[in-house]
């Protein structure tokens, strides 16, 4: 199983991140604006329409406000297993990081994901970037 991680750096508070993070149908308003183009809510899964045309349901496994973790699985024909889980890490006051880990079947899928989450590495760091605390 491949297993991706990218470490983000966010010039924002950890709880205004946070805030923004757990608000698991607002992902492309508050967290990555232009890398995901909307999100609807169905009961605990949310389907999220991508800026390249793509779709996927994502469904919430864990939310803990504690530990500032969101964790979300996919499975449809294309992946067999997808677990993802984002963690945010105070970084100072008025800094943090968050860690969106994903863990994804086939292999061979890997090259792509790897290459959505950069992008959405990017917006993420721009949208929670403009949070205050």
């Amino acid at each position: 199983m491949a297993s991706i991680q990218k470490d983000i750096p966010i010039a924002a508070p950890a709880a205004a991140v946070w805030d923004a993070v757990r608000d698991f149908g607002a992902v492309h308003t508050r967290v990555a604006r232009g890398f995901v183009t909307d999100t609807r809510l169905d009961g605990d899964v949310r389907i999220v329409s991508f800026a390249n045309g793509s779709v996927a349901r994502e469904q919430l496994v864990d939310c803990n406000d504690q530990r500032r973790r969101l964790v979300y699985a996919i499975k449809n024909e294309r992946i067999s297993q997808h677990s993802a889980s984002f963690q945010i890490i105070p970084d100072g006051e008025e800094r943090c990081r968050v860690i969106w880990t994903t863990d994804v079947l086939p292999n061979e899928i890997a090259p792509y994901i790897e290459q959505q989450m950069e992008l959405g590495a990017r917006a993420m760091q721009d949208t929670l970037g403009r949070l205050r605390g």
